[in-house]
């Protein structure tokens, strides 16, 4: 995956938090799942089958956590403005990467109708080292990237992406982490359709495997469309090359995340009750949906 060096980076959109504690995000905000009072639902994305509810009581993460996935120790945040100006940074640095592949989704989406039909308002990326607080509660490194509903935010550590090698055996790479970055716009979208609510329960079947796949899918979407989403500043697309290799390597991480994978690993065994995000096999088959297709309607996971 390569950005077009030239291209202005829009670094706005991603708030700098690492190195801080707790990162002073206001709890409260709307609440998803049918409107039950004071429960404020936290779509965890590619990793543990995290139970949501647990935010709002100080918990931290279920099922396969296996560490403290803190990211290291930032004494304090980076000058994302100063530092992430042009492609080139992308090209070279991981932080600045990041920027532009939110650039790069947000820029998609912002032209894309979601499901329902309904215009796409932006969402920023929050970067934070150990812990966090959000809208849906406080939260750890622990739980892996998430996207919260109730303050329209996606949360990263970008510790979380040498785990994602180290712990779950993926090959990484950037298009890895942009699959995961793309992953959590997935849920943004499901909140602006009004499918998030429908991520309840567990088991194979489960609204929340669901939603995870479906998530997967609009992944794959915007992969589909990468090269050719014009950036709003240049009319030119901000990514300039993406070969089958890196799509290969956003199958493979997205393969190092399935439920039975992680399972196996870490109980064992695979216990499909349990699922929360669905088969390795599963997750590969509905990115790659996406991918192929690049339609929006081909996602449709409740169908």
């Amino acid at each position: 995956m390569r950005f077009d060096d030239d291209a202005a980076l829009d670094s706005s959109e991603v708030q700098d938090n690492r190195g801080g504690a707790l990162g002073g995000i206001p709890g409260g905000g709307k609440t998803v799942g049918g409107g039950a009072v004071g429960v404020l639902v936290l779509i965890a994305s590619v990793l543990f089958g995290f139970d949501p509810g647990l935010l709002g009581t100080g918990g931290t993460g279920t099922g396969a956590s296996t560490g403290t996935g803190s990211g290291g120790s930032s004494a304090s945040a980076s000058d994302l403005a100063a530092e992430c100006r042009i492609g080139a940074d992308a090209n070279s640095k991981e932080d600045c990467r990041i920027v532009a592949v939110v650039d790069s989704v947000q820029a998609f989406w912002k032209q894309t109708e979601t499901a329902a039909g309904k215009s796409y308002t932006q969402a920023p990326t929050w970067l934070f080292t150990g812990s966090v607080s959000t809208g849906c509660g406080d939260a750890t490194s622990e739980v892996g990237p998430f996207y919260c509903s109730a303050d329209d935010k996606v949360y990263l550590d970008l510790g979380f992406f040498d785990e994602l090698s180290s712990k779950f055996g993926a090959k990484g790479g950037p298009f890895a982490e942009a699959y995961v970055v793309a992953h959590e716009y997935g849920h943004h979208i499901q909140d602006l359709s009004g499918t998030i609510s429908r991520g309840t329960g567990q088991g194979e079947n489960s609204g929340s495997v669901k939603l995870e796949l479906q998530a997967d899918c609009y992944a794959g979407v915007w992969a589909h469309h990468a090269t050719t989403t014009p950036d709003p500043g240049s009319g030119k697309p901000l990514i300039t090359e993406l070969t089958q290799a890196d799509i290969n390597l956003g199958l493979d991480a997205a393969a190092a995340v399935g439920d039975d994978r992680i399972q196996q690993k870490y109980q064992g065994k695979v216990t499909p009750d349990t699922w929360t995000h669905g088969s390795a096999a599963e997750r590969r088959q509905w990115f790659s949906t996406g991918y192929k297709s690049g339609a929006v309607a081909d996602c449709d996971t409740f169908a």
